[in-house]
């Protein structure tokens, strides 16, 4: 008989996000006629921009004609679309990142939590706490974990707390760790990291060879000027991170599918026996391996975001989410709340200040105010007593959660 993955076996519950979805399947049945408002999962509600939606038609009459018809195209990505990446995210910024370093994916969150597949089993992770769920389900998934422990860690993962105390941002490992997963802007507390906190991470991880692995998803939200866009705008930190963007958040893209993954030409690793290879070629091979590519349409609807008209249509749609933020921010501040994030990134993090855990504050949103948010103890034991708000609801449904949350009765 075959025998199971026992790994499975150690993860608690379900994944985050489709336990909510079952909480809120389950109250409607119950209740057909609430209109539930869903700031919870990180959906997009703006439809794809008319640049987008241009390339896409013009990607999909090609696939009707015989000369112009695609079929397997390259599994890394067309040039067109990483010459197009290149130059607008990366060079523009002086960063120096090349078209060929940039893997084309469905998704960010496929990419982090198959990124390990390239390392080896023994080494040291850790993680910010609270933290996208992902790094640690798939660290867990993969056997690089020992057993769920009371204080709802996992045994054999370094976690970093991230609380108000530190402003949500970690302190350095004070043991020893070879891997170290970062997210700015974060997922979920909506902070920030400066240049000179990125730094501080860079030169750790050069000094220490640890590789960094950065997930970028919301970097197309930041406005301050002082905060920077990529990682690799750090002199060094193509020697020691990888980097992960989404267009998901960015440009619509939650249905549609693409992403992309940045593995620097000469970032390496030890081998057993101690020399250093090379990342690239391994996760070359993984992704060649494994995966068939974004198709020609959807990459041809990428590309259009970096055109100066597709580049002004997201910049609008940025906008819309994160005026959605301010009024996110500004209403649970009058109704008590303790307030993080929405200035540079799409989600508000927020303490109800009256000692509620989590969970218990969602259940009283979704019973009594049909609003659906995120249970911080969701994202790590650090998360508890926070919940997350996603501002990529329409703005008539912001206002009316807002509304219906200052009739709550506490």
């Amino acid at each position: 008989m075959a025998q199971i993955n026992e790994n499975y076996l150690k993860l608690q519950a379900g994944y985050l996000f489709p336990e909510i979805g079952r909480r809120v399947r389950e109250f409607q049945r119950e209740n057909p006629h609430a209109d539930v408002i869903k700031m919870g999962i990180g959906d997009v509600t703006l439809p794809l921009t008319p640049s987008v939606l241009r390339a896409f038609h013009e990607g999909v009459d090609e696939m009707a004609k015989a000369e112009t018809f695609k079929g397997y195209g390259p599994e890394q990505g067309y040039d067109f679309l990483r010459d197009a990446i290149a130059r607008s995210e990366y060079q523009s910024r002086g960063a120096n990142i090349h078209a060929d370093e940039i893997f084309i994916s469905d998704g960010s969150k496929c990419d982090t939590g198959n990124i390990l597949e390239i390392f080896g089993q023994n080494n040291i992770i850790a993680v910010q706490d609270p933290v996208y769920p992902v790094y640690v389900d798939t660290s867990v998934m993969g056997g690089r974990t020992g057993s769920y422990l009371k204080s709802g860690y996992y045994e054999g993962l370094v976690y970093m707390p991230c609380t108000s105390e530190n402003g949500f941002i970690p302190e350095i490992p004070k043991e020893r760790v070879d891997i170290v997963f970062l997210c700015y802007p974060n997922n979920p507390t909506g902070t920030t990291a400066g240049r000179q906190e990125l730094k501080k991470w860079v030169d750790y991880a050069r000094k220490n060879k640890v590789i960094i692995l950065f997930d970028a998803a919301y970097e197309a939200y930041i406005s301050d000027p002082d905060i920077p866009h990529t990682i690799y705008e750090i002199e060094g930190a193509n020697e020691v991170a990888i980097e992960f963007r989404s267009l998901s958040k960015t440009a619509g893209f939650t249905g549609t599918r693409c992403a992309y993954t940045i593995i620097p030409k000469n970032l390496v690793g030890n081998a057993a026996d101690g020399t250093e290879k090379p990342l690239y070629p391994f996760w070359y091979r993984r992704h060649t391996t494994k995966f068939n590519g974004v198709s020609y349409p959807v990459q041809k609807a990428a590309a259009a975001i970096f055109t100066p008209e597709g580049k002004k249509e997201v910049k609008s749609t940025i906008q819309y989410y994160m005026n959605n933020a301010k009024v996110l921010r500004e209403s649970l501040a009058k109704l008590g709340f303790t307030v993080f994030g929405g200035q540079n990134a799409p989600y508000v993090w927020a303490n109800s200040g009256r000692g509620i855990k989590s969970w218990d504050l969602f259940d009283k949103l979704l019973q009594e105010a049909h609003v659906v948010g995120t249970p911080g103890s969701g994202f790590g034991p650090s998360g508890e007593g926070y919940f997350r708000f996603s501002s990529f609801a329409t703005h008539e449904n912001v206002l009316k959660a807002m509304e219906r949350l200052n009739k709550l009765k506490w």
